[in-house]
């Protein structure tokens, strides 16, 4: 859901093409596989296409070309530190929710996968809200070229 929605928040604002979007997981038990369809459902319900998202493993050799690795959650954040070549690496790790001040009590995107399709349709919100909140953030630096 994030990467859908960020790419589409950069696209929309001129400048996607200066964006390196891509989601991957900690773990490789689904790679190569379609989003759930209910992520997908979501989206479209909201004018998003994942349909061609496939899953990926995050590569750890991949952190120098990096400047921002985000996790949806503190177990994600946990290895993605724990992987981390150098510390400047690990300090390019950030929770998702941290940009949003609307959910201070969280720090969590909670997981739907085994919720209902209103659960998916309630965390894609809250991915929405975050997603838009730390493009505000990064957005003015990424037009000035830094």
């Amino acid at each position: 859901m994030a990467e859908i929605v960020f790419r589409s928040l950069a696209d929309q604002g001129g400048v996607g093409d200066r964006f390196v979007i891509q989601s991957a997981g900690t773990g490789d038990w689904h790679v190569g596989e379609p989003a759930d369809e209910r992520t997908i459902a979501a989206l479209a319900a909201r004018g998003y296409d994942g349909s061609r998202h496939r899953a990926r493993q995050f590569d750890p050799d991949r952190f120098p070309d990096l400047d921002l690795v985000v996790a949806l959650d503190r177990s994600h954040e946990r290895i993605l530190r724990s992987w981390a070549p150098t510390m400047d690496d690990a300090a390019k790790v950030t929770l998702l929710l941290r940009y949003d001040s609307a959910w201070p009590q969280h720090v969590d995107v909670p997981d739907p996968y085994y919720a209902d399709r209103r659960e998916f349709d309630r965390v894609l919100g809250i991915v929405e809200h975050a997603c838009v909140a730390l493009f505000q953030q990064i957005e003015p630096a990424v037009r000035q070229g830094v």
